[in-house]
């Protein structure tokens, strides 16, 4: 098992997740509650949303019930939506970087929740939290929507 699970992070080092997902399947079918594989397997799957598929964000967003700690639910949560949120920016359709915006949102939510409840040692929210703000400062097109916001008008 930890052979497997060592292959499954150098195939996602070498740019390869979906070799890096399928060793975490295979690992899971064996050991359905193994954490490692629980979290590098939503991580292999985020290394594959520049190719767009809209399940993959579900199937990764699927995994974290499974993780044992509410730290770890809610960082990988985070970390989840602000991937997310970065493919959207890459990818530049249109009314991306609204729907980056909300990610983000969702992102730092979960940054919050992960700092509020983190081991001693946890402070990876903290720098997440941070990286997620300044993107959206970086990028002047990552803005909440007017339109979602703009008042209807109605006396």
């Amino acid at each position: 098992m930890p052979a497997a699970l060592a292959k499954s992070e150098h195939y996602r080092l070498l740019n390869e997740p979906e070799e890096a997902e399928s060793i975490c399947i295979d690992i899971l079918e064996v050991n359905p509650d193994n954490q490692r594989a629980l979290i590098n397997l939503p991580l292999a799957r985020t290394d594959q949303f520049e190719q767009g598929s809209p399940s993959l964000l579900k199937q990764a967003r699927e995994v974290l019930p499974r993780l044992q700690g509410e730290y770890e639910r809610a960082y990988y949560g985070g970390v989840i939506c602000e991937r997310q949120a970065k493919g959207l920016l890459r990818r530049r359709g249109k009314r991306s970087g609204f729907v980056a915006y909300e990610w983000f949102q969702y992102a730092l939510e979960q940054y919050e929740t992960a700092i509020e409840c983190r081991p001693s040692d946890g402070g990876d929210a903290t720098l997440h939290w941070n990286a997620c703000v300044r993107m959206i400062e970086r990028h002047p097109h990552c803005a909440p929507d007017p339109e979602e916001h703009a008042e209807l008008g109605i006396e």
